[in-house]
């Protein structure tokens, strides 16, 4: 949440940035989550100026864009699988045009007309992936890394960094009691709690910015992280190693969605529809290592990608997987309370 006054007042200040004809489209997504040369190419090809605001959770996201629902400040933004049922339901989001759309044929059907949206009549698939483990196989040792539950060994004592992401932080403690991860029972809860707060002294930090840095920089060996991050932070350090805990990882598909009093609706149509494009797509997926819904641009990725555990899982680092669920207003709120004690209490 810290990052949001900063966010707000960059928006603020780079929408005045351009002249007064031209057409400005408000992104408001995640950091690190849309190449700089995606943005340029479709201001060269539409004149349409991209202002990025960021935010690092959906908590944050949800909030802002509710408080500010009657001012239209964003055109797009990014929520994570059960977000979109929550904001739908409502009343945040606008329909989207279909028929704006030339390229939502390419769109893998398996990642189309889920619950969470059906006929995605308020959103479009962007990037799906899987938040896992990671540590530093130099730091580590030679103890295999195989489980969540390996996150509670004293060796790894003041290591231990977590994703700032409440139900992902509770999808672990709830898959190592043996629960779903999309659990609504507060006693269940309440019990992953318990066991979270076992683990809380070895946290060292809690991070849903650039979750790679703590490793790269040596604050942390061991921990959770999406598997994007684990990908571009390989490349800076060849020790890090993605994995797929046995309890099951957690898996999420992030789409684009137009709130309600949107500005520049047709710009947001047109950036979606220029980022389906294949190669496009591609390119995302390329760059920043998350898995792409777009059945074209697969066929067009480096095999080096497309054959890279890490972002494109195997149907074996699937088989414990959950795929997060909206658990609704009254679990959520246990969620909430008990995710606040668990902060305070560090």
């Amino acid at each position: 949440m810290k990052k949001l006054a900063l966010a707000g007042l960059l928006a603020v200040t780079l929408s005045g940035c351009g002249s007064d004809d031209q057409q400005v489209l408000n992104l408001y997504n995640w950091s690190e989550y849309m190449p700089q040369e995606v943005l340029d190419r479709f201001q060269e090809e539409t004149g349409i100026q991209v202002v990025y605001t960021t935010y690092d959770s959906n908590e944050a996201m949800y909030a802002r864009i509710k408080l500010l629902d009657d001012s239209g400040q964003y055109d797009l933004a990014v929520p994570s699988t059960y977000y979109v049922n929550k904001m739908r339901n409502e009343g945040l989001l606008t329909p989207i045009d279909h028929s704006k759309l030339s390229n939502y044929g390419q769109l893998d059907p398996e990642l189309t007309n889920l619950n969470i949206d059906p006929d995605n009549a308020y959103s479009i698939p962007y990037l799906w992936g899987t938040t896992g483990l990671a540590y530093d196989a130099s730091d580590v040792g030679e103890a295999p890394v195989t489980a969540w539950a390996d996150l509670w060994k004293d060796d790894y004592s003041g290591r231990v960094m977590l994703t700032n992401d409440m139900r992902e932080v509770f999808h672990i403690g709830l898959r190592v009691l043996g629960y779903s991860g999309n659990s609504t029972n507060p006693q269940e809860i309440e019990a992953a709690y318990n066991k979270l707060t076992e683990l809380m002294p070895a946290v060292r930090t809690f991070n849903s910015d650039a979750p790679r840095m703590p490793y790269l920089e040596g604050e942390t060996d061991i921990g959770m992280i999406w598997n994007g991050e684990a990908v571009m932070g390989k490349a800076d350090m060849p020790s890090l190693e993605y994995v797929y805990p046995q309890e099951g990882v957690i898996v999420w598909l992030d789409s684009f969605v137009i709130p309600k009093n949107a500005k520049n609706v047709d710009a947001a149509h047109q950036f979606i529809d220029f980022v389906m494009r294949p190669e496009i797509s591609a390119l995302i997926s390329e760059d920043i290592g998350y898995a792409t819904p777009n059945l074209a641009a697969r066929e067009q990725l480096d095999p080096a990608v497309a054959n890279d555990r890490a972002s494109y899982p195997t149907a074996v680092d699937l088989e414990q997987a959950e795929f997060q669920e909206d658990v609704g207003d009254e679990a959520l709120q246990v969620y909430t309370k008990y995710w606040e004690l668990l902060k305070a209490g560090r």
